[in-house]
């Protein structure tokens, strides 16, 4: 049971991600490889100032200010040089290794006696039931706040943006601009994702952002099958699928480990499934042609 309860909790701790590349690959188009690096980002600021212990409502905004900045990088790489949206990234994901390395110091940092925000929150007795509920509420905030976005006037031109940008800048605003600026929102998420998973885990580890962008990709998917199945257009009920897709995305890994599969494996597997899940809507509509 407990190991299940690590994969929801690892599930909510990655929602924010889920959260910071719908924005980006289903608003706005751009397959974003920033993640990768303001994932790791996020936890190595977050590692440094709570070894400094530096109190967690200092952390929280200095974590989704530098996350804002690095998709704003990629932003502006991508508008203002006329670089691709892939290449721009992969490009400050390659930088934010080395800044990374130089802000922490070392490879790895372990968060011993120092305060956390489930220290700082205390809903419940039992430290695994206040976990859930310190992060169930966090993932509530971070959701009703992009829903609410979403629903503005400079929401529905971020969303208009992607569906139509030659529309959108015929009527007059700044797609340059609202791409910075869903960049740097997508990156905030994700770096935020990065301080609560550092936090939960316990330590910050350069090579922890290997691969992330794969995991945020897979719980959009998941959320986007049942968006296509349902027929939902609702906003809200969109970004809540795009969390039961983390969620769903973690317990499938954790039942994977629980059948025996070699944890060496298990980046494979988690880019099997992926390709599974990406694939299944296409061989479906192959048998039935």
């Amino acid at each position: 049971m407990d190991f299940y309860l690590t994969a929801l909790l690892q599930g909510l701790c990655l929602s924010a991600i889920a959260l910071g590349i719908y924005i980006s690959m289903k608003i706005f188009n751009i397959p974003d490889i920033t993640t990768d690096g303001s994932y790791t980002l996020g936890g190595a600021i977050t590692a440094k100032l709570l070894v400094l212990h530096q109190p967690v409502f200092v952390v929280l905004p200095v974590v989704v200010a530098a996350g804002a900045v690095a998709g704003a990088l990629t932003g502006l790489i991508h508008t203002k040089l006329k670089i691709n949206a892939l290449l721009a990234g992969i490009l400050v994901m390659t930088a934010l290794y080395s800044v990374n390395l130089t802000l922490m110091g070392r490879s790895n940092i372990p968060l011993i006696n120092t305060a956390s925000i489930f220290s700082f929150i205390n809903i419940s007795a039992d430290f695994n039931h206040n976990v859930f509920w310190t992060l169930a509420a966090v993932v509530a905030l971070i959701t009703l706040l992009i829903g609410y976005l979403l629903k503005t006037d400079f929401g529905i031109a971020m969303r208009a943006t992607g569906n139509s940008e030659s529309m959108v800048r015929a009527l007059g605003v700044n797609t340059d601009r609202m791409k910075i600026t869903g960049l740097a929102l997508a990156n905030a998420l994700t770096a935020l994702s990065g301080f609560l998973m550092t936090q939960f885990q316990g330590f910050a580890d350069i090579n922890m952002g290997i691969g992330i962008v794969i995991v945020g990709l897979g719980s959009v998917i998941i959320a986007e099958s049942f968006i296509n199945c349902l027929g939902i257009t609702s906003v809200w009920f969109s970004l809540l699928l795009v969390l039961l897709g983390a969620v769903i995305f973690q317990c499938v890994l954790a039942i994977t480990l629980s059948i025996g599969v070699d944890p060496i494996l298990l980046k494979l597997v988690t880019a099997a499934f992926v390709l599974l899940i990406v694939s299944l809507p296409r061989l479906s509509f192959k048998s039935s042609a």
